[in-house]
């Protein structure tokens, strides 16, 4: 019966005394935004919650509320929701566990690539035996500021050949230098980031 309801006449009164398994009920008859508008007022606070729990950062927290109920329109219709505060619980933790995920693979292969830079620097001087996997772990942040400071050349083509994955002519090709001069910039990059890791 109460999906005959004149909705674009319908007070915020009378939606607050519709239950949970209504909206959806209606929604799932009519794509109509404002339930998920409706959805969004009576959990929001739930969600920010359960992103703060796992997030630990606001901002995150609130992208992550913005992008959960984004997403509700597609869900609400493919799932069969008995019990919303439920479902939505389990949305949100499973959105922010997913990114947690995502962030540490992000920051996984972003340290595997700058300890290959640090490999590399370190072992063409013979001095990469002195550090043990924790000082690289250190001298990460300290390799990407290095990085940061090189002549402009040096810094395209080492972001180009080991951030990007270039092989030596593809930086070549993108950059407009001859290969002889990407190899130069490359190998004096090196030694300066190698210089500056030892005496910066």
């Amino acid at each position: 019966m109460f999906l005959n309801l004149n909705l674009k006449s319908k007070k915020r009164n009378d939606l607050s005394s519709l239950a949970d398994e209504e909206l959806i009920a209606i929604y799932k008859k009519s794509n109509e935004s404002w339930v998920i508008g409706e959805l969004f007022e009576r959990y929001t606070h739930l969600v920010f919650g359960v992103c703060m729990k796992y997030l630990k950062d606001e901002e995150n927290s609130k992208d992550a509320v913005m992008q959960i109920f984004g997403e509700l329109h597609q869900k609400l219709q493919a799932h069969e929701v008995s019990s919303f505060k439920s479902w939505i619980y389990s949305v949100a933790k499973n959105h922010c566990l997913m990114e947690i995920r995502k962030g540490k693979t992000i920051e996984r292969v972003k340290s595997e690539i700058y300890e290959k830079i640090h490999h590399e620097i370190m072992e063409s001087a013979n001095v990469f035996h002195h550090y043990n996997s924790a000082d690289l772990l250190e001298k990460i942040p300290k390799l990407q500021h290095g990085i940061t400071l090189l002549k402009t050349e040096q810094r395209k083509c080492i972001e180009l050949l080991y951030l990007q994955n270039k092989s030596y002519r593809e930086v070549a090709e993108i950059t407009g230098y001859t290969l002889k001069n990407v190899k130069s910039h490359i190998q004096n990059g090196k030694r300066n980031l190698r210089n500056f890791l030892e005496n910066g």
